[in-house]
Order: structure tokens, then sequence, then C-alpha cells
């Protein structure tokens, strides 16, 4: 019996988006009405495995494309899982995860016209990139159940669609499309054809168009085959296929193993953590296959959450299946696969550090976040990782030019038996840091950490082939036997000692328990004063992490060393003992402090130190204008 029901009303502006606004490439319609067609038949080939009751079961796995240039009309049918009326009103009348809704408000009310094309596929709303090229689109089908009978669905784009009995002898789905005048280029032969192979060359099962015998699909595993046979355009062409993003991967890795287990595997490395913008694999995970049937889309246990960068699929042909075609066994096979994968993996990474550097660069440009990640919370795999590490250094003062660790203990400098670094917000910052005074001066190379993510490295990264890791604000490291310090040419006079010691209690009157000790310093050379941590282990960085978190954090509570030897600590020594009572004492102490806060990143309100300065500026410049 006939009945009409109308849409929701996100499906209802959805479709009027699609039917009045215009694309540069309408033709991906047939991308999604395939990809739907080889969905189904990947589940009713599942179910082939599971299942003794299927309807039609010597029916050939196959889509067929039917033209009528006289009608109009282009017709789509394959021989998969079909769907009953509940499912089709499920799929068809309403979009599951409020898909029309987030679809709608990526357009923002203004569709970009060269990329909508691919955004369609994002959101779950394939089916419906239909209407941008019927009038009317008419789905019969026929649920694979023996018991199941064929549903009729019918719409034309407007606030409504029908339901009612079909006429279908046989199992599967098939869509009739009514094209409007303006696409009936779409019964042509060759522009069906030009599409599948465009868009759906690797869809595993044959695609026929009209009387054709041959199909007009590779249909091949490409991640089969072995990679001689397989050329850098097929790779490219998978992968864009795969990801819908247009932009090349930075790296493929493919291979196939037969022990301890076979499965074969192709991966991609993106070009970008953002993996191109309208690319509609969005989720971390590859594809699972089991002898060539898709059990899920998004494998997230195939490769640990660091690699997740990682687009590709793997198909075994050991895998256990469950009955519940979306879920498997967690079992040592799944536990062995991904231990394999991830060698492979990380020992490729590692070959490209080495002997393609140029190559690798990028590739930790894009995820060298995910590699570090992945140091502090997989403490298995820390020692292949950390070989995959590269920072730049004072070595060459350059931001772009980064070293592996490796590199860095090949030339430490004498009597160095500990790896240095420094931790600031950005790389200005870092190569300014007062910390690298001595270590300037004695020539020994410091690795800037200076990625905002560094701040949690010390956690994983505590030492490298036997040498420790240490931070350069550290109160005790002792340099006085590595490296040689180079001669002053005009060695800076020191404050007299008991002069210093009246600047430092007066240093620590006004600071209070804002620094935990004010001390002389035996290292500073060109920086007037430096805060030092004096507590051992990682957790002295973790203000860092939770501000870079957006979580709560207290400022620590360091130890400020001054330098008897700056000029600006002479100055406030005279200016102690001939007036103790100027006020523009403690501003500078102030000013001294937060100066030192604001060089190692610390400072949480810069622009409170605005109305300071310009009490500082106006006694600089106070009667120097007469003179």
């Amino acid at each position: 019996m006939s009945e009409v029901r109308t849409f929701q009303a996100e499906t209802q502006q959805l479709l009027n988006i699609l039917i009045h606004s215009l694309y540069t490439d309408r033709e991906i319609f047939l991308r999604e009405l395939l990809s739907n067609a080889s969905d189904a038949l990947n589940r009713l080939q599942f179910e082939q495995l599971t299942n003794a009751e299927i309807v039609d079961p010597d029916a050939p796995l196959e889509i067929r494309i039917k033209s009528d240039a006289e009608n109009r009309t282009l017709t789509i049918t394959d021989t998969g899982i079909g769907m009953t009326k509940d499912e089709i009103v499920e799929n068809l009348g309403t979009i599951a995860r409020s898909g029309a809704k987030k679809f709608i408000e990526s357009l923002d009310g203004s569709p970009n016209k060269e990329a909508a094309q691919n955004v369609i596929g994002q959101f779950g709303v394939g089916f419906y990139s239909v209407f941008m090229v019927a009038d009317k689109v008419r789905v019969v089908s026929r649920s694979y159940h023996p018991d199941a009978e064929a549903v009729m669905w019918e719409a034309d784009g407007g606030t409504s669609y029908t339901l009612d009995t079909g006429e279908k002898a046989t199992r599967g789905t098939e869509i009739t499309i009514y094209l409007k005048e303006d696409a009936k280029e779409y019964v042509d032969d060759w522009q069906i054809k030009e599409a599948i192979k465009h868009h759906s060359d690797y869809i595993a099962f044959p695609i026929y168009v009209n009387d054709a015998t041959e199909p007009s699909n590779k249909q091949n595993a490409i991640w089969r085959q072995s990679p001689r046979e397989v050329s850098e355009e097929d790779y490219e062409g998978f992968y864009r296929m795969l990801t819908m993003d247009f932009n090349k991967a930075l790296h493929h890795i493919h291979m196939r193993a037969d022990v301890p287990m076979q499965f074969y595997t192709l991966m991609f490395i993106p070009s970008s953590a953002e993996m191109g913008m309208f690319a509609t694999r969005r989720e971390p995970g590859l594809k699972l296959y089991a002898r060539k049937v898709l059990i899920q889309e998004y494998n997230k246990d195939l490769l640990p959450e660091y690699l997740g960068f990682m687009q590709g699929v793997v198909d075994s042909e050991d895998l256990p299946l469950s009955v519940n075609r979306e879920s498997i066994k967690a079992d040592r096979i799944m536990a062995l696969l991904k231990k394999t994968i991830t060698t492979k993996v990380l020992s490729e990474l590692k070959r490209l550090a080495t002997n393609e550097r140029e190559t690798y660069l990028k590739i930790f440009q894009a995820f060298g976040r995910n590699l570090k990640q992945g140091l502090v919370i997989t403490a298995a795999d820390r020692d292949e990782l950390m070989p995959l590490l590269f920072f730049p250094s004072t070595y060459d003062d350059k931001a772009d030019a980064l070293i592996p660790l490796d590199e860095y203990t090949q030339r430490m400098a004498q009597g160095q038996n500990e790896i240095y670094y420094v931790i600031a917000n950005d790389f200005a910052s870092a190569r300014r840091s007062p910390h690298l005074d001595a270590f300037r001066q004695r020539g020994i190379e410091v690795l800037y950490f200076s990625d905002p993510v560094d701040a949690m490295l010390p956690m994983g990264l505590t030492e490298y082939k036997g040498y420790k890791f240490r931070s350069v604000d550290e109160g005790d490291i002792d340099l006085k036997d590595v490296g040689e310090a180079k001669e002053e040419e005009t060695p800076a006079e020191s404050v007299e000692s008991d002069q210093f010691g009246l600047l430092v209690e007066r240093v620590k009157t006004v600071l209070g328990e804002r620094v935990k000790d004010v001390t002389e310093s035996k290292v500073l050379v060109g920086s007037a004063a430096r805060l030092v941590n004096t507590e051992a282990g990682n957790q002295r960085h973790m203000y860092r992490i939770n501000r870079m978190l957006d979580r709560e954090y207290e400022l620590p509570v360091k130890t400020l060393e001054l330098n008897p030897r700056h000029p600006l600590l002479h100055n406030l020594t005279h200016m102690l003992q001939s007036d103790s009572d100027n006020p523009l004492l403690n501003v500078v102490i102030e000013q001294l402090f937060e100066t030192a806060l604001l060089q190692d990143g610390l400072h949480p309100d810069p622009a409170a130190m605005a109305d300071r300065l310009t009490m500082l500026m106006q006694a600089a410049t106070n009667g120097k204008s007469e003179s």
C-alpha cells in the first residue's frame, strides 16, 4: 500500500542546497552511489560466510549500470545485501547522526562551488548528491532475508517521499535516476566509464556499463599486488580514492608477509596533519579486510595511537571473523598484526631519516608531534622513536636546521657526557635564553625544545645511548671540565662581595616568596639574571603542559641568579649605596625579576609590565635632552 512521508526538516534544507547550487563536478553522485553499492556487496559477502539462508545465493556479486538516452534515465543495480522497508526508511528517509546539519553548517550558507563536491561524502549524505542531477529518483530493494518483500522508495527532491511495495524478484538494490535536462550527458557510455575510472576504479566488485561483458573498473585489490607491478600513478590514484585527499601523499609503505601470518598492507603518510581540507577520511584507523571482506572501515587497533595519521588498508588471510561484521576477536592474531605493522612503519621511518633526509623532514614537520607523543605515552617504543626525533640546536642556530640525536652526540664537546636542552615557547625565545650564556662561551651545543609540545618530552626523554638529558636551567650543572671557555678580551669586574650581599638581601625583601632564593651566578655572561630550577624530576615542567592544555596551573617558584659582572648590577649596587630609599630601586628589581620570567616563557601577563616600563623610560630620559 502506497504511503507518503515527510522528510525531516534538515534533510529538506540539504536537498534544497544540493538542487539549487551549482557544482563544478556533479559526477560525484555516481561515486557515492557506486560506493554504496560496493558496501552492500561487501555486507552480502560477509553474510555468505556466516549465514546459510540467503536469497539468490548463487547470484554473482556485481554492479550494473544501464543508461536510456531516450527516456533520460540511468539505472544502477547491485546484487548486494538489499534493504527491508524499515532499513530503507532509516537509510533514505532520514540522515543519521545529524549528518545533514553538519553538512549545512560546513557550507555556512555560501557553498564553495569548487569544494562542495568533496564535502558531500564527509558527512554521510552521499546518496542525496543524486539530486544534483535528478528530477526524480526511484529505489527498489529486496533484502537478502528469504522472507523479505521488495520495497519501493521514490522522491523528487521535494519535502516528501513515497513508500510502496516494490517489484523485484532478485536480491539487491536498483536505483533509477530520472536525469535533469542539463544532466543528460550522464547517459553517455564514455562519460560513465570516465567517472568510474576517476572515482571507483578500485572497487572490489565488477562494474558493467550497459551491455559490456568486461568490467569498467580495474577491480584488483592494489594492496594484494606485488609492489613491482604497481606504478606511482596507481599508488596516487588509490590514495586519492581511499581518502579523497587531492594532495599527494608524502610516502607509501606496501608490504606482504607470509610468516608469522599471511597479510597484505598498503599504507600512506599524508602530506599534512589536516589531510587536505575536504578529505573524506577524518577518523584515525586503517581499513581492515579479512580475505578481501571489509570488516572495519576505521580500525584503531592495528597501530599505536601516535601513528594514527597513517592511512591505508590491511588485509589478512588468518584473521578470524566474528558473528558481527563490524567487529573482530581481540586475540593474539590482532596483537601480532599490530606489532608487525608498527615495527614496519617505524623501521621505514628510520630508513627515511637516515637515507632520505629531505623526505623524512617533511614527514616530521607534519607529524613530529605525534612521534613525540608516542615517546611519552608508549614506553615500549621509546628506543625506536628516539632516533626519529629532530631538533634545531645552537650549532646552526636556525629554526629549520633540524638534527637527530645521533648527530648531536657525535659532536659533543670534550668532557661532555650529558645532552643539554633548553625549553621555550618558540624558537626566537629559545635562542635568546640567558641559560645559554655559559654553554655558548664553552662551545657546548644545546638542543632547542621550542615546539609547544616539547615541554612534555622530559617525561619520556631521560637518556639516549647512555647520555642523560639535562635542562640548561638546572642550577647544579657543572661545566668547568666540559669544553673550553673562551677568554674575554676585557673581563668584566664583579661587584664587591659585601656590596653584592646587600643587594641580594634587598632583592629577597622585594620579591619575597615569589623566589625560592637569590644567589650569585657563576655562569652568566651577557645576561643580568636568570631563574634556575633546583628541583629534580620531570614534574618541574608540568606547568608548561598544563598551560598548553588550558588547565589551571601555578607558576613555579625558582631561584633567581644575579650576574655580579653585569653593568645593571653595578648600577643597582651604587644606587643602593648612595640612595637606598630611591623608589626606582625596587622598580628595577621588579622588572629584573619579571624580565627573567618573560625570558623563560613564564610571565602570566606580560602586558602588566607596561606601566613599570614607562616609568623606567621616563627616569632614563629625565634631563637627557638638556645635556
